[in-house]
């Protein structure tokens, strides 16, 4: 490579600063393009305010000093610390693990090796528009519109944008690209963490070799985005170092960020009650507002040494003040409002792939912006963040079609995003490892660990999600002080589980499990079970019911001991209790809210919804006849075993005919509540059966889409039918050897015979 090579992009950075302050901003509210303002005579301020590290300097200016020669030294000496820290985070930054001078340009088109007639003009129309910006804005830096490419020539800014729709379908909503770039890219800083690069490459390249810093990662996101449909922008600013360093450790983590919570809309109602106020004595309010007096010194000097304290507190947790606040150069982009139905104008830091308002406070300050088709300066003030407007524009120059060829990204490019195998980005008390598909055994492709502290050294949470997963589990909680673990599966699992909360697979050791309960037949949506009860909740019944509570006892210590299963030794069914909601269709004392059977007791208790006006409920109870043996097939029912209350019910309520029916209906439903309540036991038992062998061998299915993966499966399947056949073959051969020398052997018997 030549001296306009890459070499430049890691040597040729200048970081010098400008030898006097920055002057004031007017506020003109207002941009200029390159191409209908090019010949046109004009005066652009200050592009962001006064940056952080020049404060110190204002701060002198606002001193009442006399002496000329006194401020001009200031100045000198605040502008050469200022160098000093540049010069210190230039070298912190470190070179790259990658060596840019060593890439090979030989195989690149021969667009970016050489410009057209086309491209020539716009280079010295860009020229002539850089020399009249220099002339008039001295005080500015230079804005960054034609740098050199990977093969030293100098290349006008917008067209290296190369609009392309990829054809994958996350690709075509912003989030998902990028969310790829982000993934796809090892972030790379700004050599001079103060000016732009001297060079810009191809998105081709960058993708080839997956790094680049943030103008890299924006040409690309760009590109992508107008590929889709957006109307989008790259965009040469300011921002803080947090945004510029790729430091989240500050932030919170997207994942445990709550969405904005709906206020309850107040009743219109305006005939509410008022009631009065309780009279209070004016001795005992002037007697309290005294004590208050005495005591307000006291406790004005411990709020103010809470004030310390809180402060102390605040700035040891707080990052140190950057000395480059406001130089630090970024690239990020801008989607504005109507393409793709874009409601409004917002950010996308090209770093994390997160959207930003165009008013947050880590933006400080915009120079320019373009596309592929336009160059804008900034002449708006940003002293009060970043608003960025665009009117109608008359093109009197058409840009040249892009130099760049079409991005490509393969399937296996795009399924495998991670050059370094995982990722892992570091937020506030919480960290964020993401894994490729297929990259794990077990289908994890990301997890999320909160910590109890900002060192990280106590978990509290892990959270993780999976892919591609027989058995179809996406979602794995573990709270860490609680050892529970929560399940999360997808539709369509055979055992139609949506979720199971336990500490262990072990039967009766806790467990809650969640069905689709639109897929099964009973409504039945969540179960718990543990070894002393079991609680089913439904949904959708045409019976009403809604919850079904069972209570066990203890089993027969004599067979446990014995080491008989617990299917041969199931554990005694105490209570049933049932709850219904309301039938309309029915009347409220015919209709029952609270069913119990205590099968121990031979005791069953009906209680029954209330009417409106109702304060009491009806009950009926049926108690078991003290002194008489119970029989399975005989039902008595007598005044002495039947306890009612039923204030508000009819006559036939009152007939012991229908209280006989009655009675005779619920020892049968009892029965089979029973049947009910052991397959429900069963269920749980296969369930656990179940998981447990779908933890041990974890099965992960190859998607249609997936063509990387279903190329290396049909690859596996060839190599094993080959192997397959080549067994088969020397097994014929073997046999086929075996039986020649069965006959030579048969024939030289004979012959030894004769």
């Amino acid at each position: 490579m030549g001296e306009g090579g890459h070499g430049a992009r890691s040597v040729g950075m200048c970081c010098a600063l400008p030898n006097q302050a920055l002057p004031a901003l007017p506020r003109s509210g207002t941009w200029n393009h390159l191409f209908t303002t090019l010949l046109s005579w004009f005066w652009l301020p200050q592009p962001c305010s006064l940056p952080g590290g020049m404060e110190a300097l204002e701060e002198r200016e606002e001193v009442e000093e006399t002496a000329e020669d006194a401020i001009s030294m200031n100045i000198s000496d605040s502008l050469d610390d200022l160098r000093e820290v540049v010069e210190e985070a230039s070298a912190t930054s470190g070179e790259p693990d990658f060596d840019w001078s060593s890439i090979d340009t030989s195989h690149l088109p021969s667009s970016y090796k050489t410009n057209s007639q086309q491209e020539k003009e716009l280079l010295q129309l860009a020229d002539h528009f850089f020399q009249q910006y220099t002339h008039l804005c001295p005080e500015r830096k230079p804005l960054f519109i034609h740098p050199l490419n990977e093969c030293g020539v100098q290349k006008f800014v917008s067209t290296t944008v190369r609009p392309t729709l990829l054809p994958f379908p996350d690709l075509y909503y912003w989030s998902g690209c990028a969310s790829f770039v982000c993934d796809y890219l090892i972030m790379e800083p700004l050599k001079c963490p103060i000016t732009p690069p001297s060079s810009l490459y191809s998105p081709t390249t960058i993708l080839k070799y997956q790094r680049g810093n943030c103008f890299d990662f924006s040409v690309l996101l760009c590109s992508l985005l107008i590929g889709a449909g957006y109307d989008a922008y790259c965009v040469h600013g300011y921002a803080t170092l947090e945004m510029c360093s790729l430091d989240q450790t500050q932030e919170l983590c997207p994942l445990l960020r709550k969405p904005p919570e709906v206020p309850e809309e107040e009743d219109p109602n305006k005939y509410i009650i008022k009631y009065p106020l309780e009279p209070q004595s004016k001795f005992e309010l002037q007697q309290k507002a005294k004590e208050e007096e005495e005591t307000e010194p006291v406790q004005e000097e411990e709020k103010e040494e809470e004030e310390k304290e809180e402060e102390v507190v605040t700035e040891v947790g707080m990052p140190k003040r950057d000395p480059l606040h406001g130089l630090r150069v970024h690239a990020w982009v801008l989607v504005l409002p109507g393409k793709r139905k874009v409601p409004e104008t917002f950010f996308i830091n090209p770093f994390t792939g997160n959207h930003h308002s165009t008013r947050d406070e880590c933006f400080l300050g915009i120079e320019s912006i373009w596309n592929h088709r336009n160059y804008w300066v900034n002449m708006q003030d940003c002293s009060k963040g970043c608003k960025p407007e665009k009117g109608e524009i008359d093109m009197s120059f058409e840009m040249p079609l892009s130099w760049v060829t079409r991005i490509r990204v393969s399937c296996r490019e795009y399924e495998n995003p991670f050059s370094r195998g995982k990722k892992v980005i570091l937020y506030d008390k919480a960290k964020l490892e993401k894994w490729a598909a297929y990259a794990n055994g077990d289908g994890l492709v990301e997890r999320l660990t909160v910590y109890a502290d900002s060192e990280r050294t106590e978990e509290l949470e892990v959270k993780e999600w999976f892919k591609h997963r027989e058995d179809l589990l996406y979602m794995r909680e573990v709270n860490k002080q609680t050892q529970l673990i929560t399940d999360h599966f997808r539709p369509g699992h055979p055992l139609l589980l949506k979720a199971h909360s336990y500490t262990s697979l072990e039967p009766e050791t806790g467990h809650t499990v969640e069905f689709y309960h639109t897929a099964r037949v009973d409504g039945l949506w969540k179960r718990f079970e543990n070894a002393t009860e079991m609680t089913e909740y439904f949904i959708g019944r045409e019976d009403f019911l809604h919850m079904r509570h069972i209570e066990f006892g203890e089993r027969e210590k004599e067979m446990e001991n014995a080491g008989i299963t617990a299917d041969a030794n199931p554990r005694p069914i105490v209570q049933i209790k049932e709850y219904f909601h309301r039938n309309p269709e029915k009347p409220a004392d015919e209709d029952i809210e609270e069913r119990v059977f205590m099968v121990i007791d031979d005791v069953i208790q009906l209680t029954y919804h209330l009417e409106l006006h109702d304060t009491i409920a009806s009950k009926v109870v049926f108690c078991r006849v003290i002194g008489r043996e119970k029989r399975e097939d005989e039902i008595f029912l007598s005044r002495e075993n039947t306890v009612k209350y039923e204030p508000w019910s009819s006559e036939k309520h009152k007939n012991m005919l229908h209280l006989y029916d009655l009675l005779w209906e619920l020892r049968a439903e009892q029965k089979e509540l029973k049947h009910h309540v052991r397959d429900a036991e069963a269920e749980m038992l296969n369930i656990l059966m179940v998981r447990e062998d779908e933890e041990a061998n974890i099965k992960l299915s190859v998607s249609m889409y997936s063509t990387a993966k279903r190329g290396q499966q049909q690859e596996a399947t060839e190599l094993e039918e080959e192997q397959k056949s080549s067994q088969s073959s020397l097994k014929d051969e073997s046999q086929h050897m075996g039986g020649e020398a069965e006959s030579v052997a048969h024939h030289t018997a004979t012959n030894s015979t004769v």
